[in-house]
C-alpha cells in the first residue's frame, strides 16, 4: 500500500497527498472546498440541508462504453462484447498519459470497503484520484476508513486529465476530451482518465464492483451481478428476498424502493443496483450490497413515482446536472406536473428557455444508504440475505409479455442470457433503439459473454436443490397499439411480486405457454384495468417469438466456440415449443 501511494506520487506528481478517513469532518471540508472552487453550489438549507448540486461538462454526462476497455493477456477472454487491447501496450500509453496529470492538484488516496466490513464476501480497493468531487462521492458510496490501509486491496487509478501549471484557474468540472475506463482482470487494476462522472469516476462502483468484481467471482466460484435486492414480506410476516437485474434507468431503483399498493405486504430494500452473489453452508444462494449508497437517475422520479426515494433525497444529497430553482431547490422533469414558478437555471447553468430538458436525462442524486427509509434490517448482514427468486426485466414495448416464470434454473439462465432492452440515457447511443443486453451485464462483464453464461450454469449445480431460486423475466413497459402503457406500473407492480412470492411457496397457479409460465387472471383482481388490456399484457405472439428465436440463434453464434451446450439445447427446446 505505502508503496502504491509514493509510486502514484512520484509518477503523477501531485501539489500534496492526502489519505481520506470518511469522517464527517472530512465530508464537510471537502464539500466547503467543491462550493469555493464552484464544482457545488450549496442549497437552500431550509429545503435541503447538506445538500448541493453539481453540474458536469456538458461532454462528460453518462458512461463511456466506447473509451471501457477489458485488456486481458488473450484478447479472446474479453470476448467480442467488451472493447479490448493489448495490456502491455495499454499500460504503456496510460502511464505516459498519467505522468504528471495530477500537476497543481491534491492527490486523494481512498481506502474503501465494498460490502459489510466483517463479511468473507467483503473486497478492499484503494482509489488514488485528483478529484474531490470524487472522493466526497465516494465517502457516500463507499465505507472508506484508514482501518482498510492495511488489508489486501485492488488498485484504483484515477485523474480528471487535467494538470494546472502555477497560477492557471481551475474549471468547475475539470475532465479531458481524452477518456479512457481501463481494467486488467489478471493483474485486478483499474486505471480510468479523462472523465469525472459517476460511473467513469468512481472506481468502486461498475469498475470494481462488476468488471473486476465478475472475474473475481469466476475464479472463486460466487458472482457479481447487476441486480437489486429487496424483501418482500407477506400480511403474517413471511419475508422472502428477491434479485432483480435491470438495464441502467429501467426502473430499477424505483423497484427496489417500491412503496407497496397492497394492505399487509411489506417491501424493504437491501441495495438497488449491485448484488454480490455467494452460495452458503446450507447450500442456499445468499446476496450482499457492496455498495453504500444510491446513484439514482433523477428524471421521472417524485411523489407518485416513487416516495420512497422523494424521502431520502431531502437532505445530505448530491444532485449532478439537474435543474436549479429559484428558491436554491432542485427539479427534474416528471418531478412534478408543472415546473416551479419563477426562474429556473437548466443543467448547463443557463436560465431555462423551457425549448430543452432542464435537467439532463441522465442527472443523478448520490445518498447514503442509511437515509433509505424503507432500509432492511439486515442490510449489512455479513452472510447476507437468503435469496428466494431471480428477475430478470428490460423496457420493451412490444412482444414480451408482463411477466414470464422459468421452467427450471437452466431455462431461467436461457431468460438472463436473452434479455434485450430499448437504450437509455444512461449510456452513449441513440435513445430507443434495441440492444441486447444480457442479464443487463453487457457494459459490465469483466470476460468473455460465453464463459458468464457458463458460470451461470455452473453455479446452478453448487446451489442445494430445495434452494434453487426460481427466475423470473418481467416487462414494465409493455405498450398498446395506440403508443399508451398497458401496465400501471409503480406501487402496483408489487402485485407481481407477490404472485412470485406466492408461487415459490405453491400458493398459486400458473398457465403455462410456449415460452414460460404467466398467471392465471384472477392473480390481478382488485387491479383496475381492462381485460383486454390484460390479455394483451400477456400475449404470446407466434411470429413474434419465432423473431425472438432467430435473433437469440444469431446472438448465440457470435459467441462461439463459447455458447454452453446447455443453452443451445433451450433454443431447440423453445423451438419445437413454438
Amino acid at each position: 500500500m505505502r508503496e502504491f501511494i509514493q509510486d502514484s506520487a512520484r509518477h503523477f506528481l501531485p501539489s500534496d497527498v492526502y489519505i481520506c478517513n470518511g469522517s464527517s469532518e472530512e465530508q464537510k471540508e471537502l464539500a466547503d472546498l467543491l462550493v469555493q472552487n464552484g464544482t457545488f453550489i450549496a442549497l437552500n438549507q431550509d429545503k435541503r440541508p447538506g445538500s448541493f448540486l453539481a453540474r458536469s461538462d456538458p461532454d462528460d454526462v453518462a458512461r463511456i462504453e466506447k473509451r471501457t476497455f477489458i485488456c486481458s493477456n488473450k484478447q479472446e477472454d474479453a470476448g467480442p462484447s467488451n472493447n479490448c487491447k493489448d495490456p502491455v501496450e495499454m499500460k504503456a500509453h496510460l502511464k505516459s498519459l498519467f505522468h504528471g496529470c495530477m500537476k497543481g492538484r491534491r492527490m486523494y488516496v481512498i481506502p474503501f470497503c465494498m460490502g459489510p466490513k466483517d463479511s468473507q464476501a467483503a473486497k478492499i480497493g484503494i482509489q488514488i484520484t485528483d478529484s474531490p468531487y470524487v472522493a466526497y462521492s465516494m465517502t457516500i458510496m463507499t465505507k472508506v476508513s484508514h482501518e482498510f490501509l492495511d488489508k489486501p486491496f485492488i488498485p484504483c487509478i484515477h485523474s480528471v486529465g487535467r494538470p494546472l501549471e502555477a497560477g492557471e484557474k481551475d474549471s468547475p468540472w475539470p475532465c479531458n476530451k481524452e477518456k479512457w475506463i481501463v481494467h486488467f482482470p489478471e493483474t485486478r487494476e483499474i486505471w480510468s482518465y479523462g472523465s469525472g462522472y459517476g460511473g467513469n469516476a468512481l472506481l468502486g462502483k461498475k469498475c470494481l464492483a462488476l468488471r473486476i468484481a465478475s472475474v473475481l467471482g469466476r475464479d472463486e466460484g460466487w458472482m457479481a451481478e447487476h441486480m437489486l435486492i429487496l424483501a418482500l414480506s407477506n400480511p403474517q410476516g413471511v419475508k422472502r428476498y428477491v434479485a432483480a437485474a435491470f438495464p441502467s434507468a429501467c426502473g430499477k431503483t424505483n423497484l427496489a424502493l417500491v412503496k407497496s399498493c397492497l394492505s399487509g405486504w411489506k417491501v424493504e430494500c437491501v441495495g438497488d443496483d449491485i448484488a454480490w452473489l455467494h452460495v452458503g453452508e446450507d447450500g442456499a444462494l445468499y446476496a450482499i450490497n457492496p455498495e453504500n449508497g444510491f446513484f439514482g437517475v433523477a428524471p421521472g422520479t417524485s411523489d407518485g413515482s416513487n416516495p420512497n426515494a422523494m424521502e431520502m433525497i431531502k437532505k445530505n444529497t448530491i444532485f449532478t446536472n439537474v435543474a436549479l430553482t429559484e428558491d436554491g431547490d432542485v427539479w427534474w422533469e416528471g418531478m412534478t406536473k408543472e415546473p416551479p414558478s419563477g426562474t429556473i437555471i437548466d443543467w448547463k447553468g443557463n436560465i431555462w428557455d423551457r425549448k430543452e430538458l432542464a435537467a439532463h436525462p441522465n442527472s443523478r442524486f448520490t445518498v447514503a444508504v442509511k437515509q433509505c427509509p424503507i432500509l432492511d434490517s439486515h442490510y449489512d448482514d455479513p452472510k447476507g440475505v437468503r435469496i428466494d427468486a431471480i428477475i430478470f426485466g428490460g423496457r420493451r414495448a412490444f412482444d414480451v409479455p408482463l411477466v414470464l416464470e422459468a421452467d427450471n434454473w437452466t431455462h431461467g439462465v436461457f431468460f438472463g442470457a436473452n434479455l434485450s432492452s430499448e437504450k437509455t440515457a444512461a449510456a452513449e447511443g441513440s435513445v430507443g433503439d434495441i440492444r441486447r443486453d444480457p442479464f443487463a451485464m453487457l457494459p459490465f462483464c469483466g470476460y468473455h459473454m460465453g464463459d458468464y453464461f457458463q458460470h451461470w450454469l455452473d453455479m446452478g449445480k453448487k446451489i442445494h436443490p430445495n434452494y434453487l431460486p426460481k427466475i423470473y423475466q418481467v416487462n414494465w413497459f409493455r405498450k398498446s397499439k395506440d403508443g399508451g402503457y398497458l401496465w400501471p406500473g409503480f406501487s402496483e407492480n408489487v402485485r407481481i411480486l407477490r404472485w412470485i412470492f406466492e408461487r415459490i411457496g405453491s400458493d398459486c397457479k400458473a398457465i403455462s405457454t410456449p415460452i414460460g409460465k404467466i398467471p392465471e387472471i384472477s392473480a390481478f383482481e382488485g387491479l383496475e384495468i381492462s381485460k383486454e388490456a390484460l390479455d394483451e399484457l400477456f400475449f404470446v405472439g407466434h411470429a413474434a417469438e419465432k423473431k425472438n428465436l432467430l435473433d437469440a440463434k444469431k446472438y448465440f453464434s457470435t459467441l462461439e466456440p463459447r455458447t454452453p451446450m446447455e443453452l443451445k439445447q433451450e433454443l431447440d427446446r423453445l423451438e419445437k415449443n413454438l
